[in-house]
Formats: structure tokens, sequence, C-alpha cells
């Protein structure tokens, strides 16, 4: 007797990544799952919600308020976060302590980088990246569009269900107000959102996809 999930099976496997991604391409900025759906995708900035005075805290929270209320379609909200390799930016400190002649300031620096070796032994460091997600599901090209979604064949060779240039050019009709919106609303919050451009979503999904080694701190002042 053998058990299914541990025997080795008769044939190869023969899937590749790109049939296990969910994604078919990558057009304007707009992200074209195989199903016939999209999406947008914004980077966020963040807010120092503790930094605010209390006047200053209550307008947030009334933006917010306003923000959330003014939802009529879906919203996904990512935070994405990853180990920092801050070697580099202590190389930065050791040259620059280097330059210093004051003593006083020499020792400020010295209790400055062992506060930072402490820190990271203590706990690691996480870089933070959020990203707002508009979707478009496959439904909002149609009923009959979403049928031929459904039934389509699981061979056949096309990644979409139906032409990529109506689903781009739905998709775009549908997305962008729903952008331009969350844009409005974000000002109002003194939150700004970047749309992503194709270049920037391929190397966000690469990323996603293929997770690297703790990514190095760029010189934080340049």
């Amino acid at each position: 007797m053998t058990i299914p999930f541990l025997s080795t099976p008769d044939k190869a496997l023969t899937s590749t990544t790109q049939d296990l991604i969910p994604i078919a391409d990558i057009v304007d900025g707009v992200v074209i799952y195989k199903n016939g759906g999209a999406a947008l995708i914004m980077e966020s900035t963040s807010l120092n919600f503790g930094l605010l005075s209390e006047r200053e805290q209550n307008a947030v929270i009334a933006s917010y308020a306003g923000l959330l209320n003014s939802f009529n379609f879906p919203t996904q909200i990512i935070v994405r976060t990853q180990k920092k390799d801050i070697s580099r930016y202590m190389e930065f400190l050791t040259e620059a302590e280097k330059k210093i002649k004051n003593p006083k300031l020499f020792s400020v620096m010295e209790d400055y980088k062992m506060f930072i070796l402490d820190a990271i032994k203590k706990k690691n460091v996480l870089s933070k990246k959020f990203y707002v997600v508009i979707p478009f599901t496959p439904y909002e090209l149609g009923v009959a569009k979403s049928i031929l979604s459904t039934l389509r064949p699981s061979g056949q060779k096309s990644p979409l269900p139906y032409p990529k240039s109506y689903v781009v050019r739905k998709a775009k009709i549908a997305l962008l107000p729903r952008r331009d919106h969350l844009i409005r609303q974000a000002g109002r919050l003194q939150i700004k959102l970047r749309p992503l451009a194709s270049e920037d979503l391929i190397k966000l999904i690469y990323n996603v996809y293929n997770p690297e080694s703790p990514v190095k701190e760029k010189d934080i002042f340049s």
C-alpha cells in the first residue's frame, strides 16, 4: 500500500513557475490576472501619528473616517516587511567618525554606534513598505465574459479567456477614477500615494516570489 501524498509520482512534474503565478501580464501599470481580473497598485508613504499634536490627531482621525466612508469599491492594504542590512550605514558612521576632531562629539558618535549595535542584537531591524491595491474583478467585464472565464478549457493556451486589449481598456475605465479618488482622500491625511509603473510592478512581484537576503540600507542622507 502506498500513501498518495508521500509516494513518488509516476510522471515528472512539468509545471513552470509561470503556471503557478496568477498574473498573465503587466500593461501600462495595470496588473492583468489570468482569470480576466486586474489591479492597480500604489505605494504609500507613512504617517507618524504619535508625533502629532492632539488637534492634528483628531483631524487625521476625521479624515481617515471620511476616507473609509467614501469607499464604494474593494481596496486592499498590504504591509511588506523585510529584514534590513544596515552594514552600509555603519560604514558611513565609521567614516564620519574619523572626521570628527571635537572629543565630545567623538564620544557622542561612539555612544550612538553602540546604541545602534545594541538595538540590532536585541531586535532585527525591519524595513516596512505600505501598498494600496485596487482590484478589478472579472465579473466587472460583464456576465457573459465572466461565464466564459469560468467555463474555459483548462488546456487553453492563451493566458486570458478574452483579448488582452479588452481587459486593459475595461480595467482602466473602472480603476483610474478609483485611483484618483484614493489619491485625493489620502492627501487629506498628509499621505502620498504613488501609482507603480510597469517596471516597478515587475520588480515588486519578482521580489515577492523570489525573496532576497536582507535588504541593504542605502545611504539615508543621499
